[in-house]
Order: C-alpha cells, then sequence, then structure tokens
C-alpha cells in the first residue's frame, strides 16, 4: 500500500502551489459573506416579532421553500438569516469542491501533467488521495472558518458550530462524488458535467422534498443538500444528520478507489470504443457537434425530468397559502395565477442560470482541444481559426437554446396536467426562451477570455458564481445598484413576459454579440497555447 502511495506529499505540495490564490479566496470569501450576513441579520430583524413574521411569510411562498427549503424555527435569528446559505450556497460550495477535485485527478490526467510525473517515484493512488486530502481539507477550513465568523457576526455558538461543520461535511460529499465520476469518463469536462449533474439532481430532489406537507419528504433525505438542511443549525442542532455525509463518502471514497486500481492512466471505466473506419463528418461543425452531443443529451435529459416534476408543483403551491392575510395579498395581486407565475418564474431563472453554466462548459471545449493537440492538427488543413473557433461556440449557444427550449416546454407540461391549463405551455416557453441571452452573455464570456487569455477559462466559472451570489445576496450585502446590474441574469424579464421586456434581452444579445466579437479579435492574434 505504501507503494502506491509515493509522492503524495509532493503533489500535494504541487497542487498547494497551483491554488495558492485560488484557494484561500474561496474559504475567505465564503467566511466573509457568513460573516456580513450574521451582523447584517440582527439589523434586518431586531426582534422576535419581526424575524417570526418574515419566517413565516417566507414558509408560506413555494418558490422562496424550492429554492432555499424551510425555517424550522421562525424565532430563530440565525436560522432566519441563513436561510439562503443552507441550501443554495451549500450547492455552490460543491459545485467549487467538484471543480478542485476533478482539476487535480482526471484534469492532470487529460493534461499529461500525472504521466510526465509518473516518470517518477509515483505512486498509482497518489493522485487521488491528494486530491482529496486537499477538496476534504479545504471543506473543513472553510466550515470551521465560516462557523467562526458567524460567532463573530453575533450568532449563537454551537448553532454557528454547527452550520459550519454541515457545510464541511456537504462540501467533502460532493468532492467523493467528483473523486468517483473522475474515474468513469474520460475527459475532465465529462466528470464535472457529471458531478454538477449529481448536484443539480439532489438539488431539485431536496426541493421537491421541502415542498411536500407536511415537508420534509423522503425526497429530502436522500439529498446532501437536503441532509445539510436537516442539520437546522439555530433550530435545534441535529448533530446525528452530520454522520450521513460522512458516510457517504466512507462509501464513495474506496468505490473510486478500486475502480481507479480497474483502469489505465488517461483512459476511463470503460474503453473508448473504436469509430467507423470511414467517417461521414461534413467539417468542424459536425466534428464539434459530433465530440459534445453525448454531453448536450445528458442535460437535456435532466432538464426535462426536472422541469416536469417542477411543473407538476404547481397544483400545490396554493396550500402554502395557509394565513388569510397571505390569501387577500395574493387576491390583490392577481390571484391564483399571480401564484403560479411567481412560482414558475423563480424555478425557470434556477433553470437560466444551470443552462448558462452549461453554455461555459461547451465554450470551454476550445481550450480542451486546443491543450489536447488537436486544435494545432485541424489548422494545419484549409480550416481557419475562425471556422474552428465558430463551431464549438455555435454549438454552446444553439445547446443553452435548446435547453431553454425543453425547460419551457417541460414545465409547462407539468403544470398544465395539473392544473389543466394549457396556456401555461406557452407561458412557460415564453418565459424560459427569455432566458437564453442572459445566458448567451456568459458563453460569449468564456469566448472573450479563451481569446486573449485562454489560461484564465476557468476564472468564467468564478464569474458565473459571484453573479449567482450577487443576485441572490446583494441586497443583504447592501451592494450597490450599479454593481448589482452587471448580472446579465438581473435584466432577464420573468412571467409574465411582454412587449416590456424586448429592449434588455436585445441588450443582452447586443453585448453577447460584443463579447464574441472580443473573443475571435483576440484568437486571431494570438499564438497556441499549451
Amino acid at each position: 500500500m505504501t507503494g502506491t502511495l509515493a509522492g503524495t506529499g509532493v503533489l500535494v505540495r504541487l497542487a498547494l502551489r497551483r491554488d495558492r490564490w485560488l484557494l484561500p479566496l474561496w474559504i475567505l470569501g465564503f467566511a466573509l459573506i457568513a460573516y456580513s450576513t450574521a451582523a447584517a441579520g440582527a439589523e434586518l430583524y431586531p426582534d422576535e416579532p419581526s424575524r417570526v413574521a418574515a419566517a413565516t411569510a417566507l414558509n408560506a411562498t413555494a418558490s422562496m421553500v424550492a429554492l432555499f427549503g424551510r425555517i424550522y424555527d421562525p424565532a430563530s435569528l440565525g436560522a432566519l438569516s441563513l436561510i439562503k446559505y443552507t441550501a443554495f450556497m451549500t450547492a455552490i460550495l460543491a459545485v467549487l469542491m467538484v471543480i478542485l477535485t476533478i482539476r487535480h485527478t482526471r484534469g492532470d490526467e487529460e493534461s499529461g501533467r500525472l504521466e510526465l510525473l509518473g516518470g517518477g517515484r509515483l505512486g498509482r493512488d497518489a493522485p487521488l488521495v491528494s486530491a482529496l486530502a486537499i477538496s476534504f481539507s479545504t471543506s473543513i477550513l472553510t466550515g470551521l472558518l465560516s462557523a467562526a465568523a458567524l460567532s463573530l457576526g453575533g450568532l449563537p455558538g454551537p448553532g454557528s458550530l454547527a452550520f459550519g461543520l454541515g457545510w464541511a461535511a456537504t462540501g467533502m460529499a460532493y468532492s467523493a462524488v467528483a473523486a468517483l465520476a473522475a474515474q468513469l469518463t474520460v475527459s475532465a469536462r465529462a466528470a464535472t458535467g457529471l458531478s454538477i449533474g449529481v448536484i443539480a439532481v439532489t438539488y431539485g430532489m431536496r426541493a421537491v422534498g421541502d415542498l411536500a406537507e407536511p415537508g420534509p419528504s423522503v425526497w429530502s433525505w436522500l439529498s446532501p443538500i437536503g441532509w445539510n438542511q436537516q442539520v437546522r443549525a439555530y433550530a435545534g442542532d441535529h448533530w446525528w444528520v452530520l454522520s450521513l455525509p460522512l458516510a457517504l463518502c466512507a462509501v464513495l471514497v474506496p468505490v473510486a478507489f478500486f475502480l481507479r486500481a480497474q483502469r489505465d492512466l488517461g483512459a476511463g471505466l470503460r474503453d473508448e470504443r473504436p469509430g467507423p473506419a470511414r467517417g461521414n463528418l461534413s467539417g468542424v461543425l459536425g466534428l464539434a457537434v459530433r465530440l459534445q452531443y453525448r454531453v448536450m443529451l445528458a442535460w437535456c435529459v435532466a432538464f426535462v425530468l426536472f422541469g416536469v416534476v417542477i411543473g407538476s408543483l404547481v397544483g400545490n403551491v396554493a396550500d402554502f397559502l395557509s394565513s388569510p392575510g397571505a390569501q387577500d395579498l395574493m387576491r390583490a395581486l392577481g390571484g391564483p395565477r399571480a401564484l403560479t407565475d411567481a412560482f414558475l418564474a423563480a424555478e425557470i431563472s434556477i433553470m437560466g442560470v444551470i443552462a448558462a453554466a452549461y453554455g461555459i462548459s461547451a465554450a470551454n471545449h476550445l481550450r480542451s482541444e486546443e491543450t489536447a493537440g488537436h486544435t494545432e492538427a485541424l489548422l494545419g488543413t484549409a480550416t481557419t481559426r475562425i471556422r474552428w473557433a465558430s463551431s464549438h461556440y455555435a454549438v454552446a449557444l444553439s445547446g443553452v437554446a435548446l435547453l431553454q427550449l425543453l425547460t419551457g416546454l417541460s414545465i409547462g407540461i407539468g403544470a398544465a396536467s395539473v392544473v389543466n391549463d394549457a396556456e401555461l405551455v406557452s407561458r412557460s416557453t415564453v418565459a424560459a426562451l427569455a432566458q437564453i441571452p442572459a445566458a448567451w452573455v456568459l458563453t460569449s464570456a468564456a469566448l472573450a477570455v479563451f481569446g486573449w487569455m485562454p489560461r484564465l477559462t476557468g476564472a468564467v466559472w468564478v464569474l458565473l458564481l459571484g453573479l449567482i451570489a450577487l443576485g441572490e445576496f446583494g441586497v443583504l450585502w447592501n451592494a450597490p445598484e450599479w454593481l448589482m446590474d452587471l448580472s446579465p441574469f438581473r435584466h432577464t424579464p420573468l412571467l409574465p413576459v411582454d412587449a416590456e421586456g424586448i429592449p434588455a434581452l436585445a441588450a443582452l444579445t447586443i453585448a453577447a454579440a460584443l463579447l464574441g466579437a472580443l473573443g475571435y479579435a483576440g484568437w486571431r492574434r494570438r499564438d497556441l497555447a499549451a
């Protein structure tokens, strides 16, 4: 066993050297967010009646419960202040842990770095051990520092520790998921997509479980994100729930090591099947489609399934209006349709953000093709730089549009089948299509970074996460309006979509076109990068 771990310390030091700026920023960023939220919560909800009123309103709003979960102690300042952090920010932390784990496992294999290092004394299991050691340590440090920050912000110490350990344990669980995904696929991009898909599915399961009456249902208990909510920090502190993500790690990590032992370096669990002797690709666009269609198909299936499930929940939305005051307010706003629109708008906006993540992933295939040497071979033919870049860019843009079309149709069909309102299909589809320009802006940003600073293509993910955090917590952080207006998602019209939203959609489309043109300009001028 010792021989298989040879060089682990060297790999850990190398990884820490490579991430010497990234990891501290992640950890301190989460801690600062926790501190600012705790401090702001005391000002927003100074007494128990204000907390109970706010918590009751949130628990009575189906879209809020689906997005963030329930508040289990309405009188608790910590439970109310951190409602957006127990699920939504936990999912963001999970994405970061996935990226970190894949970067130092499958990513290093794909780039050839591990093959080069393997020429020395490097054990078979050393890369996986070092990657998990870094991701687990990052999760734990993030959780402990965030717990300390919450305590400094004025929240009770036991609840703060429970919350921080919940973040740590959940981050470790999704690191184990990523370690397993790295053994199943042959590329870092596919492993990341598979892992993020797991995050999206488990987040959706938690949403379905939390919407059940009385919640949570079994669906929440099948999700690591749901487990973090059931720790119930500041609302009883159920410490035993922390054993669930740790048990998941105890199961998945040995499986990942077992699968690693069954494959060669650079290969997936299953060998790639050779293609036909004679191909029928029509050009670089056909090649780009061939390279990405399987991942695209998986995203489509996930979007359709999630959309149908979310749409089918519309029939239960009115059950959340249990108080006469809430019912009167909803009647004044437009009756049940207003409530349905609010719920569907919230879910469609989430799917728009996830579609932007696909667009970034698909556009970043440009970088992976370049580093693998495939671009150099193609450019040695009659293929021009612009044609090659346009092939993957077009796949990314069209993929985003297709995902949003499927989102609108699936959510609309799921909702219409429950409430017998066929008009919901067209309304949901239009609202989903309105999310496309904002996602295109992020997709084009990935092309712009590839064109000018190819080594920083991963920074577009950080940009996306920053925009998500700004949109969800900007008001709580007292962020200036001009900063919040930088997010393209802020300018996307929601249900009902009318003619007033056309100028904003046109502006977003123009912004995406300009970013794309900027990326093309940089790509035409720079040399191929390794």
